[in-house]
């Protein structure tokens, strides 16, 4: 796929000064493909994306100074240079799409299902199912996705680095993955932002869950079931219990809320994690 221009020669020419060469021979040879298909660019007004992408990581050029010519002053920035160039960086790229790359559009624009994806973009459900089908790597899709959510190019393309590189405001949001809790059951729900400082220390993989009436923050990396509060399956349905420890490696567990309770031995349920931080809607 490529991104139509009104004036596709200053897209190149803002290539090739990126670049450092002189001419589309030069550029041809830079990146190993053949001059006839530089000239069929300028013949349909378009540039595949992909060397967009490229190009700004490669050289650091400015993306919205490289698709608009905009801020020309901004054309080079203080960026962490990709340890890939040339042939290797833009195979690396098209290795990075289908699934993941459609994750990381997503999670830019903070989206938990493709149809709100499709709906922004005008795209069909089965041009996204395609890309990951066929491992594709959407190139003017994340042109568009970078410009639009200023998230940084080389994270959405290849998932290095920080997803807001130099901006130190986004970096001190943390994103956890988020879960639905309903009718015993737990669905994937994209990811939730949160100030760090509502996560303790000791967590060591914290997720959000969120029902009808509360939400939790859960460390799912602590398994080993004490006195508090836990999400638990029993039989194969989640919910969230608070839990007395007993000898003999057994547990009292009450609903959260209620006042009925069971007794049963640590091996009758599955724990998914502690809960360490709770929601509480009051409407």
């Amino acid at each position: 796929m490529a991104i139509e221009f009104d004036d596709v020669k200053e897209v190149l020419e803002r290539i090739i000064v990126s670049y450092g060469v002189k001419s589309r021979t030069e550029l041809a040879d830079l990146l190993s493909i053949p001059l006839p298909t530089i000239n069929n660019w300028v013949a349909r007004g378009s540039v595949p994306g992909n060397y967009i992408i490229q190009c700004s990581i490669e050289t650091q050029a400015n993306l919205e100074w490289l698709v608009t010519g905009n801020l020309a002053n901004a054309s080079q920035r203080d960026r962490p240079s990709s340890s890939l160039s040339g042939r290797d960086l833009y195979k690396h790229i098209l290795s990075s799409g289908g699934k993941a790359v459609l994750q990381r559009i997503m999670a830019a624009y903070g989206f938990s299902m493709q149809k709100q994806l499709g709906d922004l973009l005008e795209l069909s459900s089965g041009t996204i199912s395609t890309w990951v089908r066929r491992d594709y790597f959407p190139g003017d899709v994340v042109v568009a996705c970078a410009l639009d959510t200023n998230v940084s190019l080389r994270w959405l393309a290849t998932g290095a680095g920080n997803r807001y590189e130099n901006d130190e405001t986004q970096l001190n949001i943390l994103e956890l993955k988020s879960m639905v809790l309903t009718s015993g059951n737990l669905f994937d729900d994209g990811l939730w932002r949160v100030d760090p400082s509502f996560i303790p220390d000791s967590a060591k993989d914290a997720c959000y869950v969120k029902s009808q009436s509360h939400a939790w923050i859960v460390d799912r990396g602590n398994k080993t079931i004490a006195n508090g509060r836990w999400l638990l399956s029993v039989d194969g349905v989640y919910d969230v219990y608070e839990v007395t420890r007993m000898p003999a490696n057994k547990i009292q567990v009450r609903l959260n809320q209620r006042d009925n309770s069971f007794v049963c031995n640590t091996s009758d349920v599955e724990c998914y994690g502690q809960v360490v931080f709770t929601i509480e809607r009051n409407y």
